[in-house]
């Protein structure tokens, strides 16, 4: 399957201009960076709506901006700006440091944050430490007065399956809502792949806490991704590092709790044996390294 089945195609430069596309008849298919749609389209895993809506020209969407205690990011941010943004260093690490992991160059220059968390892979580079961050998604629609109307809501709730997301076809996704990182914010983030930087992840963790005076750690968020249909929270691990001073018996008791809290399956790049086997690994390795910094 090809690009052949699209009608028409459209560019729009504002946003209520590329929200009234998506109720065209025969719907409409979001086009941004493409790094995720095209190959995806031409192995026949996407079948093209009668509209090929390029969101790439839509003013707004590309802003990364502090408002209050939230980094509010837009849907076209690059995946190459989340590395570099002197404003994403200071106020969302976690997520940079996961874009230097993403892909190539090329793939960052022109992949999107919005793109990645449409397409919803449960190996998604930005999906795992999002969901540490406690981010949130915004999405707009048009009403019937033709009015923008917006909402938000946790980023655990928009997956809700691989490659499904819960964005009605009238929506588009315009941001993403950060809780900006605190001065005590302890965070790390580790790959598995073949290729760490070029592959899909085999697996993914992420981990967001903050570490008070005393050293113990607070508000422990521990997320995976690649270990189950969407990303997950280690819930087991949160819990037996919430409010505790981190040791090198606590770091190990925990992943084994995160590795029983993954959900994989077998495919053609990991067993789920080996899969859960590197969650424990990695998240180990992890907290070893909090625990001596």
């Amino acid at each position: 399957m090809t690009m052949e089945a699209v009608q028409k195609y459209l560019a729009p430069t504002r946003l209520e201009q590329a929200l009234a596309a998506l109720g065209l008849p025969g719907g409409a298919t979001v086009l941004a960076g493409g790094t995720d749609l095209m190959p995806q389209t031409h192995a026949g895993r996407i079948r093209p709506a009668a509209t090929l809506l390029n969101i790439r020209r839509v003013e707004g969407l590309d802003t990364v901006e502090v408002d209050g205690d939230h980094l509010v990011l837009g849907t076209l941010v690059s995946i190459e700006r989340l590395r570099f943004d002197p404003v994403v260093a200071r106020h969302a690490p976690l997520l940079a440091d996961a874009a230097e992991h993403f892909a190539s160059e090329q793939i960052r220059n022109a992949g999107t944050l919005g793109g990645n968390l449409c397409n919803a892979s449960p190996a998604g580079d930005t999906l795992t430490p999002l969901l540490a961050l406690d981010a949130e998604v915004e999405l707009a629609a048009l009403s019937d007065a033709g009015t923008v109307q917006r909402r938000r809501m946790p980023i655990g709730a928009f997956f809700t399956g691989p490659g499904r997301t819960a964005r009605n076809a009238d929506e588009l996704l315009v941001g993403v809502r950060v809780p900006v990182a605190a001065g005590d914010a302890v965070w790390r983030y580790a790959k598995a792949g073949t290729r760490p930087a070029l592959d899909i992840s085999t697996i993914a963790v992420a981990l967001a806490a903050r570490r008070a005076g005393d050293a113990r750690l607070t508000g422990v968020r521990l997320a995976l991704g690649a270990v189950g249909p969407t990303p997950l929270r280690a819930t087991g691990a949160e819990a037996l590092l919430e409010g505790q001073v981190l040791d090198a018996a606590r770091a190990r008791a925990a992943a084994e709790a995160a590795a029983a809290d993954a959900r994989p399956i077998d495919d053609v790049r990991a067993s789920g044996w080996y899969r859960r086997e590197l969650v424990r690994n990695l998240t180990q390795r992890m907290l070893d390294d909090v625990a001596r910094n």
